[in-house]
């Protein structure tokens, strides 16, 4: 019979959705490629913004990299701060 909470239902008992089995996620599918950001502008006089983004890349001073996985958010986040940074894959 349904009822409003049968499409919650787990789909395996408990006593196996409990227990410590892994599941595959898609990153263990399709491995991210790589990329290693350099910072080779001073972010002296850049506005705001682009001081935060080059934070969250974790960038923190001149000729400092970082290696990154190449998903759209980090790549978005290059293109803001592209005439401050180098991209090179890892």
């Amino acid at each position: 019979r349904r009822n409003a909470f049968s499409r919650y239902r787990r789909t395996e008992p408990w006593h196996i959705c409990r227990t410590s089995i892994q599941r595959l996620t898609l990153n263990d599918y399709f491995k991210m490629a790589k990329i290693k950001i350099t910072q080779i502008k001073s972010r002296i006089n850049c506005p705001a913004v682009q001081k935060r983004t080059l934070d969250a890349l974790g960038l923190k001073k001149m000729n400092h990299s970082v290696v990154k996985e190449d998903t759209p958010s980090v790549i978005g986040m290059v293109n803001k701060v592209r005439h401050l940074v180098q991209v090179t894959n890892a």
